[in-house]
């Protein structure tokens, strides 16, 4: 992919900001720097080029404005798109439409086999998600390590770095849990996710090359002060 040019980032909106326009032709991408679900449509949307396509509404989770859930989307959750006359929301939902619906290199290949277990990892990903967080409270080391391991072997169907070999839908699914996942568990709980794993850390590596997805990526000091207080409080 061509270089990604480094983007000024817009401050988020709180509750104290004006609506934007809505339905005036501009697609907007309403996101929070914080949420890895808002990420992932983030990094699609980099990956693709659609910088100047898609302009991004970052909103303040914790003091949002009232009108992003009476007049844009009612479920008040991010990420979601406003795009040909309407909004729509959740993000697995989000990455499929921005690939299939706006220009840029196509992240889900042609091969019928590769496509089959795309959307068995897609699928997978919300188990990945809800068992790490359960595993905070549990055995973290046993079961974190379990989903942790079920990455390590999916990375290893295909020649590699990424699950369908080159990056697609898939990676872009998972790495923001990823990214916010290495550095709690290390810090919390001294837990290195890529001990023993030679695929994932490998995998890692190659994405933090990535400038589109570089430029999505938190600040982890800050992901671990808020999963200490979310998860460990």
């Amino acid at each position: 992919m061509a270089a990604l040019r480094e983007e000024v980032l817009p401050p988020s909106l709180d509750a104290t900001a004006e609506q934007p326009p809505l339905f005036d032709g501009t697609t907007r991408l309403y996101t929070a720097y914080i949420c890895p679900y808002a990420q992932r449509v983030w990094i699609i949307r980099n990956y693709k080029g659609l910088q100047d396509k898609i302009k991004l509404v970052p909103l303040n989770l914790y003091n949002r404005p009232d009108w992003y859930k009476e007049k844009v989307y009612p479920l008040n959750k991010v990420p979601s798109l406003e795009h040909n006359g309407k909004v729509i929301g959740e993000s697995l939902d989000l990455i499929k439409y921005v690939d299939g619906n706006f220009e840029g290199p196509s992240l889900l290949p042609d091969d019928p086999a590769k496509r089959e277990y795309a959307e068995e990892l897609l699928s997978y990903s919300d188990t990945f998600v809800s068992s790490i967080i359960s595993s905070f409270k549990g055995d973290t080391a046993k079961e974190a390590g379990a989903q942790f391991d079920y990455l390590e072997n999916a990375l290893q169907k295909f020649d590699g770095p990424f699950f369908l070999g080159e990056i697609s839908q898939v990676d872009i699914a998972y790495v923001p849990f990823v990214e916010r996942y290495q550095v709690f568990l290390f810090e919390a709980f001294k837990i290195d996710i890529t001990e023993g794993r030679p695929k994932l850390a490998a995998w890692i590596e190659e994405f933090n090359k990535n400038d589109a997805y570089k430029q999505t990526k938190y600040d982890p000091k800050a992901i671990v002060e808020h999963y200490k207080k979310r998860f460990l409080a």
